[in-house]
């Protein structure tokens, strides 16, 4: 792993995640944009859970594409239409991330770009 996780102990009281996270100099660095949880061809479920599935498939997509996996995400940014779904997220989230623990963001906000989406995930990712 190319980053160290520091923890002040705020994060272990919310869930799994850490408080920051440092990485070594001259590192690859991955950002994606905002990725909701619409599919290659089109599709978007109208049900949370599989929105978040897919965003995380399209992540993962991503990270493959750039020679990069789950392991090398840094920092996370989610944000949600609907905070009664926080707990459908955080489970589609541990079955993607399991005890990884990068640094975490998770903001509710009244709509994202397209109204039926209802969620979108930005991650950033080192690697040597």
């Amino acid at each position: 792993m190319s980053h160290t996780l520091h923890n002040v102990g705020v994060s272990k009281q919310i869930g799994k995640y850490s408080d920051a996270v440092e990485t070594e100099a001259g590192l690859r660095w991955l950002y994606t944009a905002g990725t909701p949880g619409l599919s290659p061809d089109g599709k978007l479920s109208e049900d949370f859970e599989e929105q978040a599935r897919q965003t995380w498939e399209n992540l993962v997509t991503v990270l493959k594409e750039a020679g990069m996996g789950l392991e090398d995400i840094v920092k996370v940014n989610t944000s949600m239409t609907n905070a009664t779904d926080i707990p459908s997220y955080v489970k589609v989230r541990s079955s993607f991330m399991g005890d990884l623990r990068p640094a975490f963001m998770l903001s509710i906000v009244n709509q994202l770009v397209k109204p039926e989406f209802l969620v979108e995930v930005e991650i950033s990712a080192a690697k040597r």
